[in-house]
């Protein structure tokens, strides 16, 4: 196995565009690293240049200790597995598995023992020999994966290859996915735009951003701690909710005037010295939506982490409610959530915008069961409010703990 290192890595096609930004980055041997950001973000073609399918304009790319800008793809010792299965349809599972070996002259002997010893990984034993037109989308991709592995590549790349499968089996191949490459040790890249995929597979994930490298972190510490806009409202599901909030400091200590609204800001706050130096100013306050609770339940909740509002829509999801709650408060519209919002529904952008116009921010609770919230009521809501985040509205920046 080996590493792969970005080092100051750019790439801009023949029309000009700048796909990937001055990318610095290094995947150690043995990891499952996980691209992740919108379409259009330079994920894919991050990992293209890492197998020789484009070519790096700026930088340097190495794998192990070897520069690998001009090496050949075939010689650079990579597997990649795809969207589509890319399967040989007259092949049986074992043909298919087998043919990268045969290719290469290895002795019969060697590759069944191989193919052999790789089925048992991918639970493909009693599937050998069959036609992939008799497999399911899930044994198709593990064949496919097959396929890529048998013969121990250096480095593992897997673009997109859960996205041609239904919902329910996405979350089984994650599952084995992850399974598979802790059993072989590959140093894997894996490209998605699945946020969900990306927190449940990877030792750590890397979220792109128009070529640009936001935040490179373990799957928990990017969800906790964002360093900006854009990965705050990117990572998560729902989005983190954002209203604008001017701080002030009142005679028990800071708060967050949102609308006509007040929220305490407690000293447990992570960030609550560093806030210091922003007393006055107006700051984009998030917060997640299980963070967010319904006032008649949470009953003994006090005053200053309290909001009202109205229910416009709600989502009962058998173990909770969400609950979609309109408050009075300027909602935030910078670029960096806008481009958020767009690439997940083409109409939310436009709901945003309106709602800015009306001076109303829309809030998602995560409820109890037990909530009796309905569309078009009055309600109040009860914010953790040592759980807030604030961002600087010019530069998206978060505002953290020195």
């Amino acid at each position: 196995m080996a590493s792969v290192t970005f080092e100051g890595v750019g790439k801009v096609f023949a029309d000009g565009t700048r796909a990937v930004d001055g990318l610095d980055l290094e995947v150690r041997d043995g990891e499952f690293m996980v691209f992740v950001g919108p379409s259009g973000c330079g994920k894919t073609t991050a990992l293209r240049m890492v197998a020789g399918l484009e070519d790096v304009t700026e930088g340097v790319i190495r794998i192990g200790d070897t520069v690998a800008n001009d090496v050949l793809p075939r010689e650079r010792d990579i597997a990649m597995v795809f969207q589509n299965y890319a399967l040989y349809p007259h092949m049986s599972v074992a043909d298919n598995i087998a043919f990268g070996l045969r290719m290469r002259k290895v002795p019969k002997t060697q590759v069944e023992e191989r193919v052999k010893e790789i089925a048992g990984v991918l639970r493909l034993t009693e599937l050998l020999d069959r036609r992939p037109r008799a497999l399911s989308g899930g044994q198709r991709q593990r064949v496919a994966m097959g396929r890529a592995i048998v013969r121990n590549p250096r480095v593992l790349l897997m673009d997109e290859p859960l996205s041609n499968l239904d919902a329910k089996l996405r979350v089984q191949m994650r599952s084995e996915i992850a399974r598979i490459q802790g059993e072989i040790g590959a140093t894997t890249i894996y490209v998605t735009h699945d946020q969900v995929e990306a927190m449940t597979m990877g030792d750590r994930v890397v979220v792109l951003r128009k070529g640009q490298l936001q935040q490179v972190d373990v799957p928990q510490r990017l969800y906790e701690n964002p360093k900006n806009l854009f990965v705050a409202s990117f990572m998560g599901s729902p989005s983190m909710n954002f209203v604008q909030a001017r701080l002030e400091r009142g005679e028990g200590g800071l708060t967050c005037l949102i609308g006509g609204q007040r929220l305490s800001v407690p000293d447990s706050v992570p960030a609550r010295r560093a806030l210091e130096e922003h007393v006055g100013r107006t700051l984009a306050v998030g917060f997640r939506s299980e963070h967010v609770q319904d006032a008649a339940i949470a009953t003994d909740a006090p005053e200053e982490r309290r909001l009202r509002g109205e229910v416009f829509t709600t989502e009962l999801l058998g173990s909770d409610l969400l609950a979609f709650v309109e408050i009075e408060a300027d909602p935030v519209v910078t670029a960096e959530v806008m481009e958020v919002a767009a690439d997940i529904d083409d109409a939310t952008a436009a709901d945003l915008r309106e709602e800015a116009a009306r001076r109303r921010a829309p809030i998602v609770g995560r409820f109890d069961i037990r909530s009796q919230a309905r569309v078009g009521q009055s309600i109040e809501i009860v914010v953790a409010t040592e759980r807030l985040h604030f961002f600087d509205l010019e530069t998206g920046l978060a505002i953290q703990a020195a």
